[in-house]
């Protein structure tokens, strides 16, 4: 948006400097500045389009395993918005596919300057967020259930769980209770493969996203400190009103 606005900054610039005085008006009205915008070519999202297919090629040559290219195009998306305010201080961005099944290795941790897949893992749903799938979602404090949307993560502390992490939502209304609802990323025997081989599913938490226990403390070290999670799923609700994705 900011390129389109230095663009119609600069065609009015232009376009006053080839005007007398005399026909020039004190002020242009609205509706001639949205003219003159809706003449310019929208670049913006090709540019973006074409930056993430770029990426994502990359990713897929390097890695056995990437993300589907629409979760990881919206993935880009908000993990961009969130650099560009400057919440971001590791180039490392985890993306949770909560529309595969809890079978399914389905959490990915990217390095966004070497474009390696540094873990794709099991990642456990909230316990009242569904059985196998996951299909409910809150930001309400005891809902026991998982929440969407973009997180930055943030310290680390010791707890019933062991070795947790803070993740900070981003987004009002889908997961900014996350600190107070202690939805924190933690190690947990259910997220372990072998449960699966036990119960059919992975077990469930209180909402937060549990990695394995044998390598919770290497992806806690890996992610801790400022990067960003995108917790996904196909909901109508957070698609249409997310602020970072729209």
């Amino acid at each position: 948006m900011i390129y389109r606005i230095l663009t119609v900054f600069a065609v009015l610039t232009f376009s006053f400097a080839f005007t007398t005085t005399d026909n020039l008006k004190p002020k242009l009205e609205n509706s001639e500045i949205e003219a003159i915008a809706s003449s310019i070519p929208e670049d913006n999202k090709s540019n973006f389009e074409s930056k993430v297919a770029t990426l994502y090629s990359e990713f897929t040559t390097n890695n056995i395993s990437v993300p589907a290219m629409p979760v990881f195009e919206k993935a880009i998306k908000g993990y961009e918005q969130l650099e560009e305010t400057g919440k971001v201080g590791k180039k490392i961005l985890t993306v949770i596919d909560f529309g595969l099944s809890s079978t399914k290795k389905r959490m990915w941790i990217m390095n966004m300057e070497t474009k390696e897949v540094l873990f794709n893992t099991y990642v456990s749903h909230g316990k009242n967020t569904g059985g196998e799938f996951a299909t409910k979602f809150s930001n309400t404090v005891n809902s026991l259930q998982s929440s969407l949307g973009f997180y930055v993560t943030a310290e680390t502390y010791y707890g019933k769980n062991g070795l947790s992490l803070f993740i900070d939502g981003m987004e009002k209304g889908f997961n900014s209770n996350a600190r107070k609802r202690y939805v924190v990323i933690h190690g947990a025997d259910y997220a372990e493969p072998s449960f699966i081989k036990r119960l059919g599913r992975l077990g469930r938490s209180y909402g937060c996203p549990a990695v394995p226990n044998t390598i919770a403390k290497d992806v806690i070290d890996t992610i801790k400190e400022e990067s960003v999670v995108y917790i996904h799923k196909n909901d109508n609700n957070y698609l249409n009103n997310s602020s970072l994705l729209n």
